[in-house]
C-alpha cells in the first residue's frame, strides 16, 4: 500500500546501510516508518510503498520497500528541514531567521539566488554562496533519484553515477543512457537498454550498437575469453541487438578509434579484444619472454644438495621430482605440474629448503584465502594470496595494487600455488610487481578447471612450451592407497572410476531420480557422515554441485540443508535480503571481492573479502539488517548492498570449490545438464576431497562424464604473442 507524510522525527538512522526508523505525519496521525530510506530528514516530504508489519517489539509500524522523497513546501516543515542539520552551518536558529525572512520560498532562494540569504544577520556574502552550493549538491541528487525512480532505475546505481558525473547526472544520462554501463556504475546492459527506450533512443544509435559490442566483449569475458572472433562477435551481436552488419561494423570501428577495443588479425583468426585484456596479454607475453631469456641463474648441479636433502627428511625422490628441484632452482620462470598425489608439494618442500641454505628470500602466495592457508600449512612456510601480497591500494576507487614497477616485490624466489585459479588480469597484476631478476616458480594442475576470470593462463604457458616445465606423473606409494587419488588420475586418462570398492575413501551411492539424490544428500549431511566419521556438517562436510540450478543444485540443496542443519529458532535471528534469508549460525560464501569491506582478528584491522571465501554468520541483527560474519577468524559486518555478494554455502558450485579441500565432500551428479558435466568438472570435484569423497548418480551419468573430454575453450592469444617473443 502507499503512505504519504512528512518526516516529524528521525528517530534511528544507520549511516552505512540508510536503514532508518522514523514518526512520519500523515495528516496529523503519527506513524512509525522502518526500511532502508537514506538520509532522510526531518520535514521531508515522502510517498512510501511498503506494508504494516507487527514487530514483536516494537508493535505496529510500516515497512518502506520504495520511497519517493520530495523537498518539504510549508514554513514548518522547512525550518524542520533546514534546522536538521542537512546543511553544514545551518542550526535550528539560523533555519528559523531564513525560514522567517523567506517563508516557504527559502528552499527555492537557497536553490536559485543565495546571494539574497546575506541579507540576513549572521549570513556574509560567501556564506551564503556556500549554502547554495552544499544544498544544490543535495537537492541535485535527490532530484536525480527521484527522476530515475520512475524508470526503475536503483538509488544506489544514481549514486554511483553522482560520483562520476555530479550535477550533470541527468543530463549525461539523457545525452547517453548507456554510459551508466561504464566503469564504477556497471548498470546491466539489457537495464540501460531499457531506459534508452523509455527515453526515446532509436534502436540503431550510435552508441547503443557500440555499448551492445563491449557488453557482448564482457559477458565473453565473464565466460573465461579474453578475446572474440571478429565473425562471431558481429553475429552475437546483430542477433542480440537486431541491427544489421554495416550498423555493427560502424560501431566497432568507432569503438576501437575511442580506444576501447583492438582489433587483432596477426593470429588464426580476427580477434577482438576489450583494450584492457590485449594490453594485459602482451604485457604478460613481453615479460615472461624477458625473465625467460635472463640466464644468469647458469645451470647449477644440485645433486648433492638434492641428496642433503633425502638424507635428513628420510626419503628419496624420483627422477622427475630431481629435475623439477633443479629446474626451479636454474631458471628465472618455472612450471611444476602433475595431479594428486605425485608429490608436488614434497618437490616444493625441497625447493624451499634449498633456498633456505642460500639465504634466499622467498614469498609464497595463492589465489584464495583457503588456498594460502592450505599451502602454509604443507610447506610450514608463510603464506598468502596474491591480492595481500600485491597489497591493494584501498585509497584508490579502482583499488589498484601498490606493489607495481615503481614498488616491486622485494624477494629472491616467488611461488605461486593453485596457478590454474590466476586469470589474466591478475597475472598481469602479479608480473608488474615482480623484478625481472626474481626466480618465478608456478605450481599448478592444468587438469583442473581454468580460472573464474578470463584466460587459461597455466595451461597456455604449458602447451606453449616456452616456459621451462616439467609434469610429475609418478602416484607415490602411500597415496596409491588411496582410491580418491587413482580415481582421480582414472578420470583425467578417460578411463571409468571404480564404484564398487566399499572398503577406501571414494564411495558411489545409485540413485535413479534427482529427487532421491537430493535426499540421499540432506541425510548424508545431517546424520550419516556426522554418526560415522564424527564429521562437523559445518566445518568438514562440502556439498559440491556441477550447477546451481536445478533440483539438485546449489540454490535447492542449499535452501534443504538450511532447513536440515540451521533451521529457525527464537535464538537464530534471521536477516532477509532480498530472496534470500539469512540466519544466525549460516554457512555462506563470498562471491565476489569486495576490497572495501573492512574485517578485524583480534588487533589487526584490515579491509578485502574475496570471491570463494566462506564464513559462519555469528549474528544476525534484524532491526539493523545487519550480519556479523566469521571468515576463518576475520570478524565482519554486513549490510545493505554488501550482502548481494553473498550467498549460502552449504552446497556450492565446482568452479566456487578450486583452491580448497576439505575433509568430505558429497557430489550429486544431475541426470541432464550435458554441458555442464564433463571429465575436467568431475575431475576437479574428486581432487577437492582429502578423507571421504561420496558421488551420488547413475553409473551412466558418471560414464559420460568420463568420456566427455571437451575442454573449456578459451579464446587468447597468450601462447602466440609468447611464440612471436622468441621468433
Amino acid at each position: 500500500m502507499t503512505l504519504a507524510g512528512t518526516v516529524e522525527d528521525v528517530v534511528f538512522y544507520n549511516e552505512e546501510n540508510g536503514y532508518v526508523v522514523a514518526d512520519l505525519d500523515c495528516n496529523g496521525e503519527l506513524v512509525t516508518v522502518v526500511g532502508n530510506l537514506g538520509d532522510v530528514r526531518d520535514g521531508e516530504s515522502l510517498t512510501l510503498l511498503g506494508e504494516y508489519i507487527n514487530s514483536p517489539k516494537y508493535g505496529r509500524q510500516f515497512k518502506a520497500e520504495v520511497c519517493e522523497r520530495s523537498l518539504p513546501n510549508t514554513e514548518s516543515a522547512v525550518r524542520k528541514f533546514l534546522g536538521s542539520g542537512v546543511i553544514s552551518g545551518v542550526g535550528p536558529a539560523m533555519a528559523k531567521r531564513i525560514v522567517t525572512s523567506f517563508g516557504s520560498r527559502a528552499l527555492e532562494i537557497i536553490e536559485n539566488d543565495p546571494a539574497q540569504l546575506s541579507s540576513i544577520k549572521g549570513i556574509s556574502a560567501e556564506s551564503a554562496l556556500k549554502i547554495g552550493e552544499e544544498f544544490r549538491k543535495i537537492s541535485g541528487l535527490r532530484k536525480a533519484v527521484t527522476y530515475f525512480s520512475r524508470y526503475g532505475i536503483a538509488p544506489a546505481v544514481v549514486a554511483a553515477a553522482w560520483k562520476k558525473f555530479e550535477i550533470y547526472t541527468v543530463q549525461a544520462v539523457e545525452d547517453n543512457p548507456y554510459c551508466l554501463c561504464g566503469t564504477g556504475i556497471e548498470l546491466p546492459f539489457r537495464e540501460a537498454d531499457r531506459l534508452a527506450q523509455a527515453l526515446g533512443f532509436p534502436m540503431d544509435s550510435e552508441e547503443r550498437i557500440i555499448a551492445g559490442i563491449i557488453w557482448c566483449l564482457r559477458t565473453n569475458a565473464n565466460n573465461g575469453h579474453t578475446c572474440v572472433r571478429e565473425n562471431d562477435l558481429s553475429d552475437n551481436v546483430c542477433y542480440e541487438l537486431n541491427v544489421n552488419e554495416k550498423q555493427f561494423w560502424n560501431g566497432l570501428v568507432i569503438s576501437e578509434q575511442r580506444g576501447e577495443v583492438v582489433l587483432c588479425d596477426k593470429y588464426d583468426y580476427k580477434f577482438v579484444f576489450l583494450t584492457e585484456y590485449y594490453r594485459a596479454e602482451c604485457f604478460i607475453a613481453e615479460k615472461l619472454a624477458e625473465m625467460i631469456k635472463r640466464n644468469d641463474c647458469g645451470d647449477v648441479d644440485y645433486s648433492e644438495e638434492i641428496a642433503g636433502i633425502e638424507w635428513e627428511q628420510g626419503i628419496q625422490y624420483e627422477q622427475l621430482q630431481r629435475e623439477a628441484i633443479s629446474g626451479c632452482m636454474n631458471n628465472h620462470v618455472f612450471i611444476l605440474t602433475g595431479g594428486p598425489g605425485t608429490g608436488k608439494t614434497t618437490t616444493l618442500n625441497a625447493v624451499i629448503s634449498l633456498c633456505r641454505q642460500r639465504g634466499l628470500k622467498m614469498k609464497l602466495a595463492a589465489p584464495t584465502g583457503r588456498a594460502a592457508k592450505r599451502m602454509a600449512d604443507l610447506t610450514k612456510a608463510p603464506a598468502q594470496t596474491i591480492h595481500r601480497l600485491l597489497e591493494v591500494d584501498f585509497a584508490t576507487s579502482s583499488h589498484s595494487f601498490k606493489r607495481n614497477e615503481e614498488n616491486p616485490l622485494t624477494c629472491d624466489v616467488l611461488i605461486i600455488d593453485e596457478m590454474s585459479m590466476v586469470d589474466t588480469l591478475l597475472m598481469e597484476s602479479l608480473l608488474h610487481a615482480v623484478r625481472p631478476r626474481t626466480r618465478l616458480i608456478m605450481v599448478g594442475d592444468s587438469n583442473q578447471l581454468p580460472s573464474v576470470g578470463a584466460g587459461n593462463i597455466l595451461r597456455d604457458l604449458i602447451s606453449g612450451g616456452r616456459v621451462p616445465t616439467v609434469e610429475l606423473k609418478e602416484i607415490f606409494r602411500q597415496a596409491a592407497q588411496s582410491l580418491i587419488v587413482t580415481n582421480a588420475h582414472r578420470i583425467v586418462r578417460g578411463e571409468m572410476p571404480v564404484l564398487n570398492d566399499r572398503r577406501n575413501d571414494f564411495f558411489f551411492m545409485p540413485t535413479e531420480t534427482e529427487e532421491d539424490t537430493l535426499r540421499l544428500v540432506i541425510e548424508l549431511c545431517k546424520t550419516r557422515l556426522p554418526n560415522t566419521y564424527g564429521y562437523s556438517p559445518m566445518e568438514d562436510i562440502q556439498v559440491l554441485c556441477p550447477s546451481r540450478m536445478g533440483v539438485v543444485g546449489t540454490q535447492s540443496i542449499n535452501k534443504e540443508l538450511q532447513l536440515a542443519l540451521n533451521p529457525p529458532a527464537k535464538n537464530r535471528p534471521e536477516v532477509k535480503y532480498g530472496n534470500a534469508l539469512f540466519r544466525t549460525g549460516d554457512k555462506i560464501m563470498q562471491t565476489k571481492n569486495d576490497y572495501d569491506a573492512e574485517w578485524r582478528r583480534g588487533a589487526e584491522l584490515s579491509h578485502g573479502i574475496f570471491n570463494g571465501d566462506i564464513g559462519i554468520i555469528r549474528r544476525a541483527d534484524r532491526v539493523n539488517a545487519k550480519l556479523d560474519i566469521d571468515f576463518d577468524g576475520r570478524m565482519t559486518t554486513y549490510d545493505g548492498d554488501m550482502m548481494k555478494k553473498i550467498e549460502h554455502a552449504y552446497a556450492v558450485t565446482i568452479h566456487k570449490s578450486q583452491g580448497s579441500e576439505y575433509p568430505a565432500v558429497i557430489i550429486p551428479l544431475p541426470n541432464g545438464m550435458d554441458r555442464l558435466t564433463y571429465r575436467n568438472l568431475l575431475y576437479t570435484a574428486v581432487t577437492r576431497a582429502k578423507k571421504t569423497l561420496i558421488l551420488i548418480g547413475t553409473v551412466r551419468k558418471v560414464q559420460s562424464m568420463v568420456e566427455n573430454d571437451r575442454r573449456m575453450l578459451r579464446y587468447s592469444c597468450l601462447k602466440p604473442m609468447l611464440e612471436d617473443m622468441f621468433v
